[in-house]
């Protein structure tokens, strides 16, 4: 009998944060047919870190939404919300290797910084992969001693990665394999510097989706990660978690994305038709799986 330890481990991992729409619907087959086509095994995990916006209602509907396409996964099922304890372990270790720092500016005052120094060197400012400006390092000289004290007060802070230090803690280039759409793997050099000083804890919850993201996977054995081409560069952070926590690194494939009819990317947000919508007006699994370029018998 074989080792399930060296199974092949996909997953699946939304945030309950609204309903799936088909962009999500084509993730999970996707993950699900590769899973079956490998041996393999199909996680599903929810991402819930984001105590403010996910509720238990778009929980019950990832589930339901999911068996309705006929999908299946092993239970039980690891929620985040649930393993705040292991990812503070896993920040206080960073911690103490002093490659993260509190950061108390707002984004309010981070924007503000961006502004005054675009205002004085009359070009833009940089940003990171997402399109959001880069840390101005408002936070970065503070004392330890002043960094306690605001601490101990209560104000709220984030903590945010020292790229330079993690970098230098690391010490050699950094690499990735991505899987191709053939089944060959090529290997990508990791550029983490390109995301500046980014917040690995958050104000209200100790960690973040990248800390959560790249110690989940571990710990779950993930060995594929499969998911959309939005998050490709993401992967460049988390090959430098991984280093730094000495965690295996999945192969990555990043999948295009649904789009909408406009071209634009689905988005919760933007109240992206869901399969809550697509099911009311009597979508049939069927159907949804054929207009994503699945057979009905994927599961």
């Amino acid at each position: 009998m074989s080792d399930v330890r060296q199974q092949p481990v996909f997953r699946f991992a939304p945030s309950p944060n609204g309903f799936l729409h088909l962009g999500h619907a084509y993730s999970a087959l996707l993950n699900a047919r590769m899973a079956h086509a490998a041996g393999g095994r199909f996680l599903l995990r929810i991402e819930d870190i984001d105590l403010g916006r996910c509720r238990q209602e778009y929980e019950a509907a990832i589930y339901d939404d999911l068996a309705w396409l006929g999908l299946g996964w092993e239970k039980p099922v690891r929620r985040q919300s649930a393993h705040l304890g292991e990812y503070r372990v896993a920040l206080d270790s960073l911690r103490e290797r002093r490659l993260v720092y509190p950061c108390f500016a707002t984004r309010r005052d981070i924007m503000a910084a961006v502004a005054r120094s675009e205002g004085k060197n009359g070009g833009p400012w940089p940003r990171d992969p997402a399109g959001a400006p880069l840390y101005p390092g408002l936070a970065r000289a503070l004392s330890a001693a002043e960094a306690e004290r605001r601490i101990a007060a209560g104000e709220p802070h984030a903590w945010r990665l020292d790229m330079a230090a993690a970098l230098a803690a690391v010490g050699q280039p950094l690499t990735y394999r991505r899987l191709l759409p053939d089944g060959r793997a090529e290997p990508v050099v990791a550029v983490p510097a390109r995301w500046g000083d980014v917040v690995i804890a958050r104000k209200d919850v100790p960690t973040s989706y990248h800390l959560s993201v790249v110690l989940d996977d571990a710990l779950q054995g993930v060995t594929h990660v499969v998911r959309g081409a939005d998050l490709e560069a993401a992967t460049d952070l988390h090959r430098l978690l991984q280093a730094l926590f000495d965690l295996p690194t999945p192969l990555y494939h990043h999948h295009p994305l649904v789009l909408d009819g406009e071209g634009g990317k689905l988005s919760k947000s933007l109240q992206s038709e869901s399969l809550r919508d697509l099911r009311g007006r009597g979508a049939t699994p069927g159907a949804l799986l054929r207009r994503l370029g699945f057979a009905p018998d994927v599961s």
